[in-house]
């Protein structure tokens, strides 16, 4: 009887403390590696003495990386999320970002099916978020696909640090976001900030977004690019051969449109176009703002389960200014083969030609005009052909946890 009254009351004990609500964590990850070929590899700035190269190279097809993703159920469909992303090379074993084990992704915030979600930390800018699904780099990669230079910041390499970030729920087809990163500089709430507004309009077969960002410089009045700035891992974001005379710039400012088209289940197509403006200040080594616009479309089939083929070209024309006579242009193909050996493992194989016509201007800035140079095969863009022509092949596997 004692034994019987004893569990009554720790049922009714039990019974009267607060229901916790539910949590979970995941754990994820990506390991890919691959090799590729350069037919011409050089520094940042030089128009020769570039060689052939064959290197292995790390997240190709997916950024390598583990990471954990948590959500606690508080009630009345609101949930906190938070997701801790660390980005790694596999063939070294090093951090994708120096000083930064998370350094991919790390934040926490609420979000609610009816409401939204709102972010807080280091995590991807609504620009990015929002123009990603028709990204070329979707089937063709950073590494083979993403625009000359990564100039329109549509890889994966933009992340902001001190971020806010809101997405609308999916309105009647229509997806919202805003994002705002703090740069910290007393006395000025403009320098190092990074803010940008997105929206995507989805319906059936077809869908289309617009976004427009703008990285201020946490130096005031521009030069060399400032610790604080929101979009700093190690040093400026989009640094290119490209862009290379520009690195003074006070910000630099994206406008950009996708879009994508599903014709059937085995053939779609994206597009997309940008403008891009590397804006001077006072300290900066050139006077005139630099424009840079690109399009570009790619082709995706289907013809099996296993297998994913697709096909891209861009073309980037940049703007006469700080002396250039002669623009720069850039033309693109780029070919992409993945076979899917199951649902979580993969092989595939990417291809890449680019060409390269008129000036541009050198690491020294204005007055150093020199011959604009191919870059493609190298996720990071550091390393660039020293001449007008690059070709790059690479073959690599990909897995997923």
């Amino acid at each position: 009887m004692y034994l019987l009254k004893s569990t009554a009351a720790m049922a009714t004990a039990l019974a009267a403390l607060p229901l916790y609500a539910q949590s979970s964590v995941t754990l994820y990850g990506v390991v890919d590696t691959g090799i590729v070929y350069q037919s011409s590899q050089s520094t940042l700035g030089a128009t020769s003495g570039g060689h052939s190269a064959l290197k292995f190279a790390s997240g190709i097809w997916n950024g390598n990386r583990f990471g954990l993703l948590g959500s606690e159920d508080l009630g009345g469909g609101t949930k906190v999320i938070f997701k801790l992303e660390s980005g790694f090379n596999l063939n070294t074993g090093g951090q994708q970002y120096t000083n930064a084990l998370f350094g991919r992704q790390s934040y926490v915030g609420v979000t609610n099916a009816n409401f939204g979600t709102l972010t807080a930390g280091r995590q991807y800018t609504s620009y990015y978020s929002m123009l990603s699904p028709y990204s070329p780099t979707t089937w063709l990669t950073g590494y083979f696909g993403a625009h000359p230079g990564d100039l329109d910041s549509l890889d994966t390499n933009y992340r902001a640090n001190n971020s806010l970030v809101y997405t609308s729920p999916k309105l009647n087809g229509f997806t919202f976001s805003g994002s705002y990163s703090v740069g910290g500089v007393p006395g000025s709430l403009n320098s190092g900030s990074t803010w940008s507004v997105g929206a995507q309009y989805q319906v059936g077969q077809m869908g289309v977004a617009a976004a427009v960002q703008r990285v201020n410089n946490s130096t005031p009045g521009g030069g060399a690019w400032g610790s604080d700035s929101t979009t700093t891992s190690g040093g400026q974001i989009g640094v290119s051969s490209v862009t290379n005379g520009y690195q003074t710039a006070a910000a630099q400012q994206r406008i950009a449109v996708t879009a994508g088209y599903a014709f059937s289940p085995r053939w779609d197509v994206s597009a997309s176009y940008s403008n891009v403006q590397y804006i001077p200040g006072i300290r900066s080594s050139f006077t005139n703002t630099a424009t840079f616009n690109t399009v570009g479309a790619v082709l995706h089939f289907k013809p099996a389960v296993a297998w994913d083929l697709a096909a891209g070209y861009s073309f980037t024309r940049a703007t006469k200014a700080n002396g250039i006579t002669h623009a720069a242009q850039y033309q693109q193909v780029s070919l992409g083969e993945y076979y899917s050996l199951s649902k979580r493992t993969a092989v595939y194989a990417l291809q890449a030609f680019q060409a390269a016509n008129g000036q541009t201007l050198g690491t020294a800035g204005a007055g150093h005009i020199i011959d604009a140079t191919a870059t493609v095969g190298d996720g990071t863009q550091s390393t660039p052909s020293s001449g007008r022509r690059v070709f790059a092949a690479g073959v690599g596997i990909v897995h997923r946890f």
